[in-house]
């Protein structure tokens, strides 16, 4: 690491800090899981890649652990994974998991590296922003050169610039709507195409999960992203925008425990709040009323679906606390 001015973490540092370590030892667990099983060598490369990135990330973080003098978090382990195991998903499926970890690098670090204040992290992170397109580029090109990749819809290119004069253009919560902008097709899109991978991944979670509470959990999260696929695919059929045929993610018929339900739920819980997020970044971008009517649903949807699994972390005793400020009034009391 580079030298600094040793001035403390503020809080967004920790935050970041922590959160990205916790998702670094998961993606550890599903690459090192998944390198046992993929067989197309050009696949292989990019989980290893992901990985070697992941171990990277890894060391620097617990190097600024060792110098601010933090408790490491405990993360996830080689406990929480039986890499030998049977195969659960295609290797189709584990290239566009992979990919989805470079598309959720570059959002999750995009949005941490404005929040950090010392050179060192910036550093840090902009490294990690850098490397998580890289492994996004690098998969898309296996993806597309192998015919595999997922291609947003097309549609004509406009011949002239247009202006909005009719307040008809913002739709109304009912009835006939004006046609998608392509602003609303794109984010329809990468919704679709997020929900589709998720329910592949939770379809196969169901059917290794040990605790009958989340089997039933992740069954329920696969069906509420065949849903939102469904409210997605419904509105592109709509406007006679065809929606993307979903890449082949098949989920073997293993029930062998692979990860551990600890895994399962935090891994479960991460993938719901970054959708919630994506959902509200999908608000903001669309004026069709009735579009944004959709997304504020699917965000309850999705905000009491992530509730309930936040419940069950802490039943069982799963949920790793991040740095809290201290409670000033349980201080008083003493």
């Amino acid at each position: 690491m580079t030298s600094h001015d040793h001035s403390l973490l503020t809080a967004s540092e920790l935050a970041i800090l922590y959160g990205s370590y916790a998702n670094d030892t998961v993606s550890i667990c599903m690459l090192s899981y998944f390198l046992e099983h993929v067989e197309d060598p050009d696949i292989k490369a990019s989980v290893e890649y992901g990985l070697e990135l992941s171990n990277m990330h890894i060391a620097i973080d617990k190097d600024i652990f060792a110098q601010e003098g933090l408790p490491v978090p405990l993360g996830f382990t080689e406990q929480d994974v039986n890499v030998q195991a049977p195969r659960l998903y295609s290797d189709e499926f584990i290239l566009h998991y992979v990919q989805n970890i470079g598309i959720m690098g570059i959002n999750a670090y995009s949005m941490a590296l404005p929040k950090m204040s010392r050179k060192d992290l910036r550093d840090h992170f902009t490294q990690c922003l850098q490397s998580s397109a890289d492994l996004f580029n690098r998969t898309t090109d296996i993806s597309v050169e192998k015919g595999t990749y997922v291609r947003p819809p097309t549609i004509p290119y406009p011949q002239q610039i247009e202006f909005v004069h009719n307040h008809n253009f913002l739709g109304g919560w009912l009835g006939e709507q004006r046609p998608l902008t392509s602003i609303e097709i794109s984010l329809l899109f990468m919704n679709l195409y997020r929900n589709s991978l998720g329910n592949a991944l939770l379809t196969g979670f169901s059917q290794i999960a040990q605790e009958k509470k989340v089997q039933k959990f992740m069954a329920r999260g696969a069906e509420i992203a065949r849903h939102h696929s469904d409210v997605f695919g419904k509105f592109l059929d709509e406007s006679y925008v065809p929606a993307p045929v979903s890449g082949d993610f098949t989920v073997m018929t293993t029930a062998e425990p692979i990860f551990s339900d600890k895994l399962l739920m935090y891994h479960t819980s991460t993938l719901q709040n970054a959708g919630i997020g994506f959902y509200g970044e999908s608000i903001a971008s669309s004026q069709r009323k009735d579009l944004t009517t959709a997304y504020s649903r699917l965000i309850v949807e999705a905000g009491e679906y992530s509730m309930d699994g936040a419940n069950i972390m802490i039943d069982n005793g799963w949920l790793e606390k991040p740095p809290s400020a201290p409670d000033r009034r349980e201080i008083t009391k003493g």
